[in-house]
């Protein structure tokens, strides 16, 4: 869609005003909407929102870390870019800033992993044992039985690890 001001450039400002009960609606290119005032929304508040999110990582931050010049691989951004603008410049932001991260992301979230609901479509992975690490832990809960003579459940558990030894699944 063209800007409805000059009618050369593509839109990318939408505007939608309610005055009186009726809608208007313009759609205005980049320095349309700049001329006319529409180019930050959020001037007239006073309020920074990298700035805040900032203050939020940088808060608990000490000096130290502050000074050092690590960047990421990936962006270029260092922890201070991160610190300013309250935003991570990559996704690879998060594992090379990680130790310098947590902190922050634990005071902030209260924890840093995720305890919420998963996607329908998210695959929980569980961690699979190996047939050796299934003995390994078989023989020390049958010696465990053992100690405090629980032979029934001792012979529960040998018959097993001979099953997983032997090759055959139970």
């Amino acid at each position: 869609m063209l800007c409805q001001n000059c009618g050369k450039n593509d839109a990318v400002t939408h505007i939608k005003q309610i005055i009186n009960g009726e809608m208007d609606e313009v759609h205005l290119c980049r320095d349309c909407a700049r001329h006319l005032g529409y180019d930050d929304i959020f001037s007239g508040f006073d309020f920074d929102f990298g700035g805040f999110f900032g203050s939020l990582l940088g808060d608990m931050i000490s000096p130290r870390l502050i000074g050092e010049t690590e960047r990421c691989d990936k962006c270029g951004c260092s922890f201070n870019d991160i610190l300013r603008s309250g935003k991570a410049g990559c996704s690879e932001c998060y594992t090379k800033f990680y130790d310098k991260l947590i902190p922050s992301i634990k005071r902030i979230h209260g924890q840093a992993s995720h305890t919420g609901k998963v996607g329908s479509g998210a695959v929980r992975r569980e961690k699979t044992e190996s047939a050796g690490e299934k003995i390994e832990q078989l023989r020390a809960e049958m010696n465990q039985a053992v100690s405090v003579q629980d032979f029934e459940k001792a012979a529960l558990l040998r018959d097993e690890i001979k099953a997983l030894e032997g090759g055959e699944s139970k």
